[in-house]
């Protein structure tokens, strides 16, 4: 014979309810103690810092490496100089293509290819990423870095002497090595900043970059460019 299933009492019920509230409520008042950090980093929603921005003291003193230095960078590093485009063509098994990527817009290049030694395409990358981050964590809209510079082949050169004082005839350009970074220019992704708030999130992260014994970096004022070598 099945027994009957024995139920509480009104009785027992309402004893037994009280008694959880009761509880509940002395576990809500007791201190939390070393919880109360834990559950604040529990609680904490994601989002950005608003870290504070910094730039650097001085462009020129921060950034000082000329081509006397950058060239013994690029010779060790780089490729042998390319003639003209054709034969760049033929040497892109010592070259990787960098005219495209989520961190960085190439501009539209006249007298050079977007082709850099993979040191130095790294390089590229890392900075974009590093500038795309620290905008993030000091709340500044999303912008792309603009490289508007990258290899340039012996014709390149010539062409560029003609026009341009600081085209030397051994540029670092010609090994692969160098690219040039836009600082009064940059590609909105979210939308623009119009001041110089860019530039100065910029400088921090070349002059970590740089610190760090990754590059040379000169600050170049006519050209409007920050002009980078990979070491």
């Amino acid at each position: 014979m099945r027994r009957k299933k024995k139920h509480p009492s009104k009785l027992q019920f309402f004893v037994g309810f009280f008694a959880i509230v009761a509880a509940l409520a002395v576990v809500r008042h007791l201190p939390s103690g070393t919880d109360d950090a834990q559950n604040a980093t529990i609680a904490a929603p994601l989002k950005s810092t608003g870290h504070r921005i910094l730039s650097v003291p001085s462009y020129r003193d921060a950034f000082p490496d000329a081509q006397d230095v950058q060239i013994v960078a690029a010779e060790r590093w780089g490729v042998r100089p390319v003639k003209n485009r054709d034969d760049a063509e033929k040497r892109k098994k010592e070259l990787v293509y960098v005219g495209e990527s989520p961190y960085y817009h190439v501009d539209r290049l006249s007298n050079s290819i977007p082709y850099l030694v993979p040191r130095a395409a790294i390089l590229l990358q890392d900075i974009g990423q590093a500038f795309y981050d620290s905008l993030y964590v000091k709340s500044v809209p999303l912008n792309k870095i603009i490289v508007t510079s990258v290899l340039r082949s012996m014709d390149d050169v010539a062409h560029l002497q003609r026009h341009n004082l600081n085209a030397t005839e051994r540029s670092c350009h010609l090994f692969g090595t160098t690219f040039d970074i836009c600082y009064n220019r940059y590609h909105p992704v979210s939308q623009p900043v119009r001041d110089d708030t860019l530039k100065w999130v910029l400088s921090e992260v070349l002059r970590d970059k740089r610190e760090e014994g990754r590059c040379y970096v000169k600050y170049e004022v006519k050209q409007g460019c920050f002009h980078l070598t990979v070491r």
